[in-house]
C-alpha cells in the first residue's frame, strides 16, 4: 500500500505473516490505521506494519467511493 500526505509518499509493507493474520482489515477497510516501524533511507520511507486496524465505522455516512478524474 502507498500512503500520500503533505510530506510525500510512504510505502506500507505488510509481510505475509501480518497480511495472513490481519487479512480482514487489509482487504476490506475503507479507513485503516497501520502501526509499525518507520524506515527511511535516501528519501524513501517504508512503514513495516505489525498491526492493522479497521476504522471504517468512523466514516459513518461519508461517501468514500473512488473518483475517476480521467
Amino acid at each position: 500500500m502507498t500512503l500520500e500526505g503533505e510530506h510525500g509518499t510512504t510505502n506500507v509493507v505488510a509481510w505475509k505473516p501480518v497480511a495472513d493474520q490481519q487479512r480482514q482489515p487489509l482487504l476490506e477497510s475503507k479507513l485503516m490505521v497501520a502501526e509499525g516501524r518507520l524506515e527511511a533511507e535516501h528519501g524513501v520511507r517504508h512503514l513495516i506494519a505489525r498491526r492493522l486496524h479497521d476504522l471504517t465505522p468512523l466514516l459513518g455516512s461519508l461517501d468514500v467511493r473512488s473518483r475517476d478524474f480521467h
